[in-house]
């Protein structure tokens, strides 16, 4: 007969004991108690998802490849709709002025944002001053749009009255092909920088204190502690602010239909602006799909290759 240790009889008798596999039944149990849970809290949110996203996503793309007017049924055409964007030079001046808005708006919000989260991480300690930066994103953009507008106003506008009162020529900040877009891009630079630098200093607020600490026992100076230090641990958070907020300017619309309209001869008529004026303007909501359909691809290009590049799913910290 063959003995058995002390730890193989434990294990037997364990191995034997009634009921011994009930744990594990148990946990099985219970994790899909805490499924069914979950997915009680999350199917509300998604019926709003389908509703309101993946089915206009889906019918945006089958009208792309349409003639449709509101009015009628929708024919298909195929590739037509996107064949014609290539010989179509408003398209092609709407995506240039796009361009231009989007490297004005992203250079100096971030430029601004990252200044102003420094500042908070370093010498502005009080509540209040961190959420004052945040009042301006906090009105609605068609408010922000409609106060610049009046302010910037080539008659009356207060800013004029004061460049005339230094005696300098007054500018047409908004009726200007040369100040449109810069002006545009002001103002909403005005009004996000604030939400940017919140989550940017958020960002800073996860950089360890001691590494700051042996940067200060090593002599680093403050330059050299920002470009070797801050701004590698900050990255993750700073690809993300920026493919979050390259998203958003691509889609700017309010402020210009506000305050251009697009003019002066489509100096501002950006895409979102063009594809509004397609669909609602001209009754041509085939077209209008295939020039959504055509920003959503480059949207999606622009933040995977944001993404892929700059190494936002990385950390130095790891």
């Amino acid at each position: 007969m063959t003995t058995l240790t002390k730890q193989q009889q434990g294990t037997a008798a364990r191995a034997g004991r009634p009921g011994s596999a009930k744990p594990a039944r148990k946990s099985f149990i219970h994790r899909l108690g805490d499924l069914k849970v979950a997915l009680f809290f999350v199917f509300p949110a998604m019926i709003g998802f389908v509703l309101f996203y993946l089915v206009p996503t889906i019918r945006g793309v089958y009208l792309s490849f349409t003639e449709y007017s509101i009015l009628g049924d929708p024919t298909w055409i195929g590739i037509k709709n996107y064949t014609a964007m290539l010989g179509d030079e408003l398209f092609w001046n709407a995506m240039w002025v796009t361009v231009q808005y989007v490297g004005l708006n992203i250079g100096f919000q971030t430029v601004i944002a990252l200044g102003l989260a420094l500042l908070m991480h370093r010498v502005a300690k009080s509540t209040f001053i961190r959420g004052a930066l945040l009042l301006p994103f906090l009105v609605a953009n068609v408010i922000v749009a409609l106060l610049w507008f009046w302010m910037l106003d080539y008659q009356i506008g207060i800013v004029n009255e004061i460049i005339s009162w230094m005696g300098l020529p007054r500018i047409a900040f908004f009726g200007s092909e040369q100040w449109a877009i810069p002006t545009v891009a002001a103002v909403n630079v005005w009004r996000h920088m604030g939400y940017t630098a919140l989550l940017l200093f958020a960002g800073l607020q996860s950089i360890p204190n001691h590494v700051y600490e042996v940067a200060s026992l090593d002599g680093a100076s403050p330059t050299r502690t920002f470009w070797s230090i801050t701004m590698p641990l900050l990255r993750p958070v700073l690809v993300l602010v920026l493919v979050v907020t390259v998203i958003g300017s691509f889609q700017v619309f309010d402020t210009v239909a506000v305050t251009t309209a697009g003019g002066p001869i489509n100096a501002s008529r950006v895409i979102q602006m063009y594809i509004y004026e397609k669909a609602f303007g001209e009754s041509d909501f085939g077209y209008a799909s295939a020039l959504s359909v055509i920003l959503f691809l480059i949207l999606a290009l622009v933040a995977f290759v944001q993404m892929k590049f700059l190494k936002g799913n990385e950390s130095d910290l790891d």
